[in-house]
């Protein structure tokens, strides 16, 4: 019995990826509480597992007196000397417990007890595993769609990804491969729920670690991002290293780099931003594609004022204002753009304004009093 115990509980911790010390644990728990329902839940029955052996001892414990009251819990001087010599009052002694009569339903019982902690155990162990995996990019194969998620199968349990979380442009289908961000591994109570994205502007920030060596490095830093998933994508990127040019690093030979990217977001715009501390040039460089002429800041209220060029504002402010309100969000600075016919027009009511004011207090001191 102890042979084949051992053989079963080996093949279990290699399939399953539980620990050996882990599943005598359980086992132990298991049949521990089958002998103690026989025994009427007596909590002074016990049972352990050799771990190398896998030989299984249940005994009771029982302490020795001089007269017994309680046959369950007691044993007289006379009765412990015949089997354990030298023992005295107050002792304690084990007194094996035949497992050979547990009979056919104490045995199934056990059985469903063993699979049910065996299941807890392996939904521990994956959770542990991807727990860990938090704000990582992971592949999987599309395995099945349903009630508003695709399933999608890892290595030893399957991941959530919710219809809302795939790009909008795309239809996955079964069967195929496919990246996404893990956002978050929460215990319900079928098991560990692991939740994929591939909206989250995380996911891109993954991909880049993934493709750019430099920010995997650390050489090259990640300052911020704006995204619209499956339209248009704006990352700011710094270089520690003076020698490394941050957005060369990130566009690659030829492009390569960003291509790749931009191929796994099927077809969404990134702009690569050089950070800079001075909010003046980041702002001016988060509007890209547009080129804009100058730039005014309000540092108190975090306001900025921006004049372009009239053939560049339609550009800046992009295709229902997405240019704008993703430079906006990038740099944390609120964005407002005029052309430069605009302010000029503003520039110049405002000093027709002034030059009203001024004509009207000169006629005033002119004016002979009464």
């Amino acid at each position: 019995m102890s042979k084949e115990l051992c053989f079963a509980i080996d093949q279990i911790s290699r399939e399953k990826g539980i620990s050996k010390d882990a599943l005598l644990k359980v086992l132990e728990a298991a049949l521990l509480s089958v002998v103690r329902k026989k025994f009427s839940g007596r909590d002074n029955i016990n049972l352990t597992i050799d771990p190398k052996t896998c030989n299984i001892k249940a005994f009771e414990t029982k302490r020795v007196v001089e007269t017994v009251s309680n046959s369950d819990e007691e044993i007289a001087i006379e009765d412990a000397l015949n089997t354990f010599p030298g023992k005295t009052i107050g002792d304690t002694v084990e007194i094996p417990i035949p497992l050979h009569d547990m009979g056919r339903i104490a045995a199934q019982t056990a059985k469903q007890v063993i699979f049910q902690k065996v299941r807890e155990a392996e939904r521990n162990v994956i959770y542990d595993e991807y727990k860990d995996k938090v704000g990582q990019i992971i592949s999987g194969t599309v395995i099945r769609k349903e009630k508003g998620n695709y399933y999608i199968s890892l290595a030893k349990t399957e991941a959530i990804l919710p219809l809302k979380e795939v790009l909008s442009n795309k239809i996955l289908k079964r069967g195929d491969t496919v990246k996404a961000y893990l956002s978050q591994v929460k215990l319900i109570s079928k098991g560990p729920a692991i939740m994929l994205s591939r909206t989250d502007p995380n996911f891109v920030i993954g991909l880049f670690k993934m493709e750019v060596p430099e920010i995997h490095d650390g050489n090259v830093v990640i300052k911020g991002i704006a995204r619209e998933h499956g339209e248009r994508t704006k990352i700011a990127v710094y270089s520690l290293d003076p020698s490394i040019d941050a957005v060369g690093a990130c566009v690659g030979m030829k492009g390569t780099r960003v291509q790749s990217i931009v191929r796994e977001l099927h077809g969404e715009r990134i702009d690569i931003i050089p950070w800079s501390d001075d909010p003046r040039i980041f702002i001016a460089r988060a509007l890209t594609p547009a080129a804009v002429d100058r730039v005014g800041i309000n540092e108190e209220e975090k306001t900025a004022m921006v004049i372009a060029d009239d053939q560049q504002l339609s550009l800046a402010i992009g295709k229902r204002g997405q240019n704008i309100k993703l430079a906006t969000k990038l740099t944390g600075w609120e964005i407002d753009i005029l052309s430069e016919s605009e302010y000029s027009k503003i520039r110049m009511e405002e000093t027709d304004k002034s030059l009203d004011e001024a004509i009207k207090k000169e006629s005033q001191k002119q004016k002979p009093s009464e």
